[in-house]
C-alpha cells in the first residue's frame, strides 16, 4: 500500500537551480532514442522533483497545474482516473480531493495500489470495459480524467490517430457518466482530428479549454482538453444510469 506525499511541490521544479548537465553514453545494444531518453530524464527537474516528493511520475505535475487553474477536484466527489499508471496522477486525486471521495483508477498496465483510490487492471478500449467501470460506481461522476496516450510507434500520424481515438473514447464515457456541471480532462495530440472533438465538447460544457501545463515538454505535441459545467444531452444516458 502506498500512501500519497505530503509535502507540498515546489511552484516552479524547473526555475530551481541546477547542477552540471548530466551527458549518457551510448551502449551497445541501446538505440539512439533510448539514449536521449535516459539523458532528459536525468536532465529534468521535474523527474527530480516527483522523486523528492514520492510522485511515481513527473506527470503528476501536470494534473497540479490543471487542477491549479481550473480547480477541478475542490469540489469533486466522485472521480474516475483513466489510463492511471504509475499512478501519479491519481497520488494528486487523492491528495487533492475531498476526503471521502470516490475515487476509480484503471490501467491495461499494473499499477500499486494508492491509499484511497480503488484500482482496475483493464484495457479501456475492450468493448466490455466501460461495463466494468460502471459496475465500480456508485453514481454519476463529478470529474473524468484521462491521461491515455498511445504508446510511442515513431510514425507521428499513427501515433496521433491512435491517441485520439482513446480520447474520443474517453469523451463518451465522460458524456454517459458525468454528473451535470461535472469536468472532463484529456489528453490530445496536435495534428488537426482533435478540432472535432473540440466542436463536440462545446456542446456539452459550458466553457472548453486547451491547455498546455509548464511541464508538458516544449517539444511535446500534447495539450489538455478540458470541459467544465457539464451539459447533459438526450441520449447521452445509459441503461446503467437510469
Amino acid at each position: 500500500m502506498t500512501k500519497t506525499p505530503t509535502s507540498k511541490p515546489r511552484a516552479n521544479p524547473s526555475g530551481r537551480s541546477r547542477g552540471k548537465t548530466v551527458y549518457v553514453k551510448s551502449a551497445r545494444g541501446r538505440k539512439s532514442s533510448s539514449t536521449r531518453w535516459l539523458q532528459r530524464q536525468l536532465n529534468d527537474p521535474y523527474v527530480a522533483e516527483a522523486k523528492r516528493l514520492g510522485y511515481r511520475s513527473r506527470a503528476a505535475f501536470k494534473l497540479i497545474w490543471l487542477d491549479d487553474k481550473y480547480h477541478l477536484l475542490k469540489n469533486a466527489k466522485r472521480i474516475v482516473d483513466l489510463g492511471s499508471a504509475p499512478g501519479g496522477w491519481t497520488q494528486i486525486i487523492v491528495e487533492r480531493a475531498p476526503k471521502g471521495a470516490e475515487i476509480v483508477a484503471i490501467d491495461i498496465l499494473e499499477m500499486d495500489e494508492v491509499e484511497g483510490a480503488n484500482f482496475m487492471q483493464m484495457d479501456f478500449m475492450a468493448d466490455d470495459a466501460e461495463k466494468k467501470l460502471f459496475s465500480m460506481l456508485s453514481g454519476k461522476v463529478d470529474l473524468v480524467v484521462s491521461d491515455m496516450a498511445n504508446s510511442a510507434t515513431g510514425h507521428k500520424q499513427t501515433d496521433h490517430l491512435k491517441t485520439m481515438a482513446m480520447c474520443e473514447t474517453a469523451f463518451d464515457f465522460a458524456k454517459k457518466t458525468l454528473a451535470p456541471g461535472g469536468a472532463f480532462v484529456a489528453k490530445v495530440l496536435r495534428g488537426g482530428t482533435e478540432q472535432d472533438l473540440l466542436a463536440d465538447m462545446k456542446k456539452h460544457f459550458k466553457k472548453v479549454h486547451h491547455a498546455k501545463p509548464d511541464s508538458s515538454r516544449a517539444r511535446s505535441t500534447e495539450l489538455y482538453i478540458v470541459g467544465l459545467g457539464f451539459i447533459p444531452q438526450k441520449g447521452d444516458e445509459i441503461e446503467q444510469h437510469k
